[in-house]
């Protein structure tokens, strides 16, 4: 049984902002940020790869300020991360979880906002990694962080692979709602094999 893929997409959209929302949460109460600082790294985590994708495809206006159920479900993830945060903390492989659905997430669905504005399939892969990574580069650097993408294990290329798998599954005739779960499955798997095995590009020295 199929399920529209405007539904799918929209619940792609929704899980991701909640799952990089909790992870903006956790990353804010490390750095010790009061209840406003909290609420601000949640929400530019969540929002904030959308939005640049949204400005550099020419979206008006960005898709936030549209969807008043993506300020809802930021608003119940910081909520729900206070009532178990505790228990959050403790479970430091939840906390990598949670950016690395997102990662997948976010890819896909950087990708079908580029292919609904009838860009080509490289600028989509690009789009994608934007929507994926940004909101993360916006958080560390308001946190005082090197973000992620400029160094460490492997994370922005395992977007950019991601997205080029995704357009070989619909170029070869797959399903698009399973060729999302592909993409988004294979990049979590690549993303928790390159922390475990300490995986990195090679540095310029």
């Amino acid at each position: 049984m199929e399920f529209p893929l405007i539904d799918t997409v929209y619940v792609l959209e929704i899980a991701g902002t909640f799952t990089f929302a909790i992870s903006g949460v956790s990353t804010a109460y490390d750095k010790r940020f009061d209840l406003m600082g909290v609420i601000i790294i949640a929400f530019v985590t969540a929002v904030g790869g959308g939005t640049v994708r949204d400005m550099m495809i020419g979206v008006e206006p960005v898709t936030w300020l549209t969807d008043t159920n993506i300020v809802i479900t930021i608003a119940a993830a910081v909520v729900m991360s206070f009532f178990f945060l505790n228990s959050i903390l403790k479970l430091k492989r939840a906390l990598f979880l949670f950016d690395t659905i997102g990662l997948g997430l976010f890819t896909v669905l950087g990708m079908e906002r580029a292919f609904e504005m009838g860009l080509n399939p490289l600028t989509a892969v690009i789009m994608g990694t934007v929507s994926a990574v940004f909101g993360g580069v916006i958080r560390d650097l308001l946190c005082g962080s090197i973000p992620l993408i400029f160094g460490g294990t492997i994370y922005a290329f395992n977007c950019v692979a991601g997205g080029f798998l995704y357009v070989a599954l619909l170029s070869a005739g797959v399903a698009q709602q399973i060729s999302m779960a592909v993409v988004v499955l294979s990049i979590i798997t690549a993303r928790t094999l390159a922390v475990k095995f300490n995986w990195s590009l090679p540095a310029i020295r």
